[in-house]
């Protein structure tokens, strides 16, 4: 490991979240008004996520006021609060650029609904059950004379 790999190491997060491009994220930045800290939410579609190690950012975009507003986040950096995924989004590329001409309900991207190969698996673990009948007559109760 050469030196600067070293040295970028240290400034790495520990923990980073599982997000990927066509997500809905919130991204929680710390801003510093005097003494005082506070964290502003940016809550929008990442289109984009570049580099690697120390280098990686991301890009997200959201619409305000009828303006489409992108701002770009290094992953690693220490202004950043957290990130939260907000909603799974389902595309098919690598980068979104063609959101900044859509408008309106062409804007968005599709969410990814939980199932596919993880419902698949749960499926396959989990033991098959009865089937409940419903709207059957009970049988009726056997009287012991004694």
């Amino acid at each position: 490991m050469d030196l600067v790999s070293r040295i970028e190491k240290a400034y790495l997060k520990s923990t980073t979240p599982n997000f990927r491009v066509g997500d809905t994220v919130e991204v929680k930045v710390k801003i510093l008004e005097g003494d005082k800290e506070r964290l502003q939410s940016f809550v929008g579609t990442v289109i984009r996520r570049k580099g690697r190690g120390i280098r990686e950012n991301f890009t997200v975009r959201r619409i305000v006021e009828g303006e489409g507003v992108e701002r770009v986040f290094p992953l690693h950096s220490p202004k950043i609060g957290d990130i939260l995924v907000q909603r799974k989004g389902k595309v098919r590329r690598a980068r979104l650029y063609y959101l900044r001409d859509l408008t309106g309900k062409k804007g968005k991207v599709k969410e990814q609904i939980a199932g596919g190969m993880e419902k698949k698996a749960a499926a396959a673990e989990a033991p098959p059950q009865k089937p409940v009948r419903r709207n059957t007559p009970e049988p009726a109760a056997v009287v012991k004379e004694a």
